[in-house]
């Protein structure tokens, strides 16, 4: 998948971000316009002569509404923030399209901590589907802390396991633990 992807695209990808889903859009004679999905966020990446490119990301946390239209000749993105900063990206492939707004769809039911609503409705001459996301702002911060908090509970546990069964010795059990507690300092 990766190798028809501008290498200064993959250059402003993070460490640990994985492409999960990756749109081209190619009109005439202009360099294409990219729309990706990631397990971190959604880009727009519009690929200009000379090496320069216009880039606009989006983080799942501040992603607010997805429309996204599937018409008769094709179908067009428009993705909003909560800072009201917009991607909006037309006249891409209907199968394509549909495959994107399905899989922002699961990442967002992954990383959200309460469900998002859709809307679908269909009309005579094409469909459209809202995606919504919950405002989630003090629920998702205490999540995510409890949820550090439970898998450190859980590492303590197996650790002192893998000690009492004598796989580990007891200065090795006293170094990770101290690094485990550190972490829910």
């Amino acid at each position: 998948m990766k190798k028809d992807v501008p290498k200064s695209l993959l250059e402003n990808l993070e460490s640990d971000e994985d492409i999960l889903y990756l749109l081209k859009k190619v009109f005439g004679l202009e360099k294409p316009k990219w729309l990706v999905i990631t397990n971190k966020r959604i880009i727009y990446f519009d690929e200009k002569i000379f090496g320069r490119y216009d880039l606009i990301a989006i983080p799942y946390e501040k992603l607010v509404r997805v429309h996204f239209r599937i018409g008769k000749m094709g179908s067009s993105f428009t993705i909003t923030s909560e800072d009201k900063k917009k991607i909006n990206i037309g006249w891409l492939q209907k199968e394509d399209a549909v495959r994107a707004i399905e899989t922002i769809k699961n990442v967002l039911n992954k990383v959200a901590v309460e469900p998002i609503s859709i809307e679908k409705k269909k009309g005579l001459l094409g469909e459209d589907w809202i995606l919504n996301k919950p405002k989630e702002t003090i629920s998702k911060t205490i999540s995510k802390v409890k949820k550090e908090e439970e898998d450190v509970f859980e590492k303590l546990k197996k650790l002192k396991e893998l000690y009492d069964k004598g796989i580990i010795t007891k200065e090795e059990y006293e170094e990770k633990k101290k690094i485990l507690l550190d972490k829910i300092k």
